[in-house]
């Protein structure tokens, strides 16, 4: 009896044993598996991704917009004198109290190109070179289209004092911010008065200031 109570003991207590090892070794395998899957979501995966994906449409946007802007256009160069067929005619209204000239400016050079300012003007007259004064008119840059024209106005006195004045045999043009010049004969009238020589008394207007009916 003695030795069948301690067999029982024995057996027991090692059934206890094996019971506690299984239960232990179930415990750590789910705690390690539970432990890296959460390492996984926050080290990389979609948190990180989506982050980065975030900051290249933002960096695509700023493009985009950069590109679309003022910047991108292209700006006009300026006409050059051999970009333009130069001519003028006398576009003189009877009862004015002075002559006018009309000068075009038509653009051949293929491509849209930027005006600003006044042209230079030279009469060659027989009393030597005669250099036109600006009117004075406000002057705005203008871009002038393929193929299209403007007109600006060359004003003098008419020789009304019976005399034989100065004679005017051409004209000389220098577009604006230009300095090759293009010479058209003179279409106004023969003569100018003979002056004092105080000042000129010729005067070129800004681009546009003559219209292309009292051109034609």
């Amino acid at each position: 009896m003695r030795v069948r109570k301690l067999t029982f003991a024995a057996l027991a207590v090692a059934a206890g044993l094996s019971l506690t090892a299984c239960n232990g070794d179930d415990g750590t395998a789910q705690s390690d598996g539970s432990s890296s899957s959460s390492s996984s979501t926050s080290g990389g995966g979609s948190g990180s991704g989506g982050s980065e994906q975030g900051g290249g449409k933002d960096d695509s946007a700023g493009k985009s917009s950069a590109g679309s802007g003022s910047d991108a256009q292209a700006k006009a160069a300026k006409c050059r004198t051999d970009d333009l067929d130069i001519t003028a005619k006398d576009s003189t209204i009877d009862g004015d109290d002075e002559g006018t000239v009309a000068v075009e400016f038509k653009n051949g050079g293929g491509r849209d190109c930027l005006l600003s300012g006044y042209a230079g003007v030279d009469l060659k007259t027989s009393e030597g070179d005669l250099s036109a004064e600006r009117s004075g008119q406000e002057s705005s840059p203008m871009v002038l289209k393929d193929g299209e024209s403007v007109f600006f106005g060359v004003t003098y006195p008419l020789n009304e004092s019976g005399g034989s004045g100065v004679k005017v045999s051409s004209l000389v043009i220098t577009p604006p911010n230009e300095t090759k010049s293009f010479s058209v004969e003179w279409p106004g009238a023969a003569t100018l008065p003979v002056t004092d020589g105080s000042g000129s008394s010729v005067k070129v207007g800004p681009m546009g200031s003559a219209g292309q009916g009292g051109a034609s």
